[in-house]
């Protein structure tokens, strides 16, 4: 069964879902309605497709054009190291393509195994790993086209203070803001 198809049930969970939500509408403003497990399951993984599909454009557009350079009459003038960080980025980024793609092969072969907690689970974690290799691949790219147009070790500060901002928004920000949460439902909690 695709994500398409769904049973009976399934449409009238869905259905009940949104009404449970609707009346949400009414409640306070900070007040959440409980969701099953199979709710949040199916958050989860609606919230990971739409993730995956940002993600995925971005890392083929930017693994695109790093295999194109190599067929550039400049990239014959690069030096030893720049070759290097040529091939290191376009590693980096083939890996963020096949980590941010998984999730979509992951589904295709467990569609219909009741497995869904897992493949949630694991296109999760993929896509993480995927964040991660696409910010390297973003830092190389960075460090690659800095040092052609800048001389000096100018280059590798900037691509290092891009690499710090990165860190800070796709990965400091979001931890702090979920110890943030857990310290306020644990300050919620008699």
């Amino acid at each position: 069964m695709t994500m398409t198809e769904r049973p009976v049930e399934s449409v009238e969970e869905e259905a009940a879902c949104c009404a449970r939500h609707h009346v949400q509408g009414t409640r306070g403003e900070g007040d959440e309605v409980p969701e099953t497990a199979r709710e949040r399951v199916n958050r989860r993984w609606h919230e990971i497709l739409q993730e995956t599909r940002v993600a995925q454009t971005g890392v083929q557009i930017l693994f695109g054009f790093l295999l194109s350079v190599a067929f550039t009459p400049l990239f014959r003038e690069l030096d030893t190291f720049d070759r290097g960080v040529y091939v290191a980025t376009v590693l980096l980024g083939a890996s963020a393509t096949g980590a941010l793609i998984a999730p979509v092969s992951l589904h295709r072969f467990l569609s219909g195994q009741r497995m869904k907690d897992e493949v949630v689970e694991s296109a999760g974690r993929l896509m993480m790993c995927g964040m991660v290799l696409l910010a390297l691949t973003i830092g190389c790219t960075l460090l690659l086209i800095l040092r052609s147009v800048i001389p000096g070790p100018f280059a590798e500060a900037l691509a290092a203070a891009v690499m710090l901002w990165f860190g800070i928004c796709w990965y400091a920000l979001p931890l702090r803001l979920r110890r943030r949460a857990a310290r306020r439902s644990s300050d919620d909690r008699p």
